[in-house]
């Protein structure tokens, strides 16, 4: 199951994780959002022990949404050794997401 990723937890389960870093910015009234849920939640079980993926509910935590600039949803950032290494806006394929990954593992 994907990480429950917060304002509170997000430096030290994203900026500072040894391992890559899939974090999808998602509201629960957002239709493609819900499109890429299931996604997200298969690679967390796909991917674990390799990269931890986590989800950041944009009503709940404004902070880290505002600090890297999310104006769109669902938007998943691809961070590796704390810095932005890549990133995915809008609903895209699982295997757009998977490529992404795999070119950081």
């Amino acid at each position: 199951m994907a990480l429950e990723i917060t304002d509170a937890n997000f430096e030290e389960v994203v900026l500072k994780s040894t391992v890559p870093v899939v974090v999808d910015f998602w509201a629960e009234w957002c239709g493609p959002c819900r499109m890429i849920g299931p996604i997200i939640e298969e690679m967390a079980g796909e991917y674990e022990g390799k990269a931890i993926i986590g989800k950041v509910n944009v009503d709940h935590n404004p902070g880290v949404s505002a600090q890297f600039g999310i104006r769109n949803i669902p938007t998943v950032l691809f961070v590796k050794n704390g810095e932005i290494a890549d990133k995915s806006v809008g609903a895209v394929p699982k295997q757009q997401l998977t490529s992404k990954l795999d070119a950081l593992i």
